[in-house]
């Protein structure tokens, strides 16, 4: 049975100084799974590093990342038809596809170009890295925030290809939609914010500057040298 934690506006001073501390004030939500050797941190990249990358370390746990591709609409980048994840893993968003009339070619071309996209970034985000492993483990999915779902969604379906135990999303603030859906997939939510007017992400932060991908690198690289071992992939 999924469970959820929700924190009010008024237990934090709005809007979050960026991502890491953000981070800082979800992994205080998250102690019960501090030092648990079963339990890994799964972020999505790439602006959900620095938030995962702050609670793995106040929870002393290992971090590794799940790549989501958000599938845009030809021509308005700001419209999205869905998300895509490892082991040919869609979320699409069929009202939206259905609503501007995108043909069925169209969508296939986005989910490939796209599809390539993710293989560069998992290539670039693991190097020679070795990433812990979720198969029979607790994850903790981190994101920067919830919005419509999409995207967390497809991260939620990939991790169960993977072979975890239990699934526990945690964001720093989402919105009442999306973190409903999310109710329905994962074990458990944890949400330190989730206002009745949500507007957007970047709108709970002072600086949401988008992060780049050798920050992602120099993030994991600093995070993987402090990491207590477990079993690798």
């Amino acid at each position: 049975m999924t469970t959820s934690t929700t924190f009010l506006a008024d237990t934090y001073p709005l809007p979050f100084p960026g991502r890491a501390e953000a981070g800082r004030v979800l992994a205080a939500r998250l102690k019960a799974f501090a030092n648990q050797s079963d339990a890994v941190v799964v972020a999505i990249p790439n602006d959900g590093v620095p938030v995962a990358a702050q609670v793995a370390t106040e929870l002393n746990l290992p971090l590794t990342v799940q790549v989501i591709r958000k599938l845009a609409v030809p021509g308005q980048k700001e419209v999205f038809m869905g998300s895509i994840a490892g082991d040919d893993v869609r979320i699409m968003n069929d009202e939206t596809i259905n609503a501007l009339h995108i043909p069925e070619r169209v969508v296939e071309w986005v989910v490939f170009c796209e599809s390539q996209e993710l293989l560069r970034r998992q290539r670039v985000f693991a190097r020679d890295r070795k990433m812990p492993d979720a198969n029979g483990k607790t994850v903790i999915l981190v994101d920067e925030g919830v919005s419509t779902g999409c995207r967390m969604l497809a991260a939620v379906q990939a991790i169960r290809k993977q072979g975890a135990r239990s699934i526990i999303v945690a964001v720093p603030v989402g919105s009442i939609q999306g973190l409903t859906r999310l109710r329905t997939v994962a074990d458990q939510v944890v949400c330190v914010l989730e206002p009745k007017l949500f507007f957007s992400v970047s709108h709970w932060y002072d600086n949401a500057e988008p992060v780049p991908d050798w920050e992602v690198c120099q993030i994991l690289d600093g995070v993987t040298e402090k990491a207590p071992v477990l079993e690798m992939a």
